[in-house]
């Protein structure tokens, strides 16, 4: 008798029909669970590029203001240029004080900073992706 549920044991090869099933479900679920966390992640990865950019370009903005004395200009340089997803706005009634950098990430949302050589650098966003890196209070 034993020797004989050895030898039907040994015969059944493969997976049943709900083991399958089940196994497939378990993957939908993690899945599900898995997916928007990662979509949050490449709003968040998106919207750090966009915030490096602007920072690089305020970088070289003060770069060109040390060799030229002003901002006007400065906004059409090859170094300011190829950061083309934070455009510059040079103020024309005070270009040696101010400027403003807009760089827009692609998930949608904008990252601004407000230079005035008076009162400094402020930094805001407005967010159209909840999950990307604009935080509640609007200022990064």
């Amino acid at each position: 008798m034993l020797n004989k549920l050895r030898q039907r044991a040994q015969d059944e090869k493969g997976f049943t029909l709900i083991e399958l099933l089940v196994v497939i479900l378990i993957i939908g679920i993690l899945a599900a669970i898995a997916l928007p966390a990662f979509l949050g992640q490449r709003a968040k990865g998106q919207d750090s590029t966009a915030k490096s950019d602007a920072r690089n370009v305020v970088s070289e903005m003060e770069s060109c203001f040390v060799d030229n004395q002003t901002y006007a200009g400065c906004e059409n340089t090859p170094e300011v240029k190829a950061f083309s997803s934070a455009p510059v706005t040079v103020d024309s009634a005070s270009p040696t004080t101010k400027y403003k950098v807009v760089a827009t990430s692609k998930s949608g949302n904008t990252f601004t900073i407000e230079h005035n050589s008076a009162t400094g650098d402020v930094r805001s966003c407005a967010a159209t992706e909840k999950k990307g890196g604009c935080p509640t209070s609007l200022s990064w």
